[in-house]
């Protein structure tokens, strides 16, 4: 089912969570938060949305991780129910993809319910204090054809770790729903 993320509601607090990637290796908001803020993004392996951004979220991200932004991803999907979002299976993703970020197990679902992310890709980009300041699109290109786009995401990250404050325009990310229990 294809969902539109709500509009960001600036300043709302990330909630506080501790998660561990699929090695066993676990990770904060209170260590994420800081800096020149930091950018949580849903996503999953199956989700044809995902796929469609994965590289370019890939070269974002490293850009913005190299500029001091603080980059987590969060896999949200009962996995058990889809078994190609299986924490072996997000180890295969990122590297297909090159990612460089922590992609993060959310067993219980309960971080992606706590921030209401409804949907793969859900991006939400805060300031150093846990402030919302983001949640739209990673960029305007279009499925299966991204030599013209605007990097929205990556502009809007860079404009929070300079000012503290994100675009007062933006548009939805849309994509295929979180697969709950």
């Amino acid at each position: 089912m294809l969902l539109d993320t709500p509009i960001c509601d600036f300043g709302w607090q990330a909630p506080d969570f501790t998660l561990k990637d699929p090695d066993g290796q676990a990770y904060s908001l209170a260590d994420a938060l800081g800096g020149k803020g930091l950018l949580i993004a849903f996503i999953c392996n199956h989700c044809p949305y995902v796929v469609a951004v994965a590289e370019r979220l890939a070269q974002d991200t490293a850009l913005l991780m190299d500029e001091g932004v603080t980059v987590l991803a969060i896999m949200s999907n009962d996995y058990r129910a889809v078994p190609t979002d299986s924490p072996a299976n997000m180890k295969k993703f990122a590297a297909k993809f090159g990612f460089t970020f922590p992609y993060l197990v959310d067993e219980d679902q309960s971080v992606g319910r706590a921030y209401g992310a409804v949907c793969t890709p859900d991006f939400f980009g805060f300031d150093g204090q846990g402030g919302l300041q983001y949640r739209g699109r990673l960029d305007d290109a279009r499925m299966g054809d991204a030599s013209h786009r605007t990097p929205e995401l990556l502009n809007a990250m860079r404009a929070v770790a300079e000012t503290g404050h994100g675009p007062k325009e933006q548009h939805p990310s849309m994509g295929c729903s979180i697969k709950w229990r």
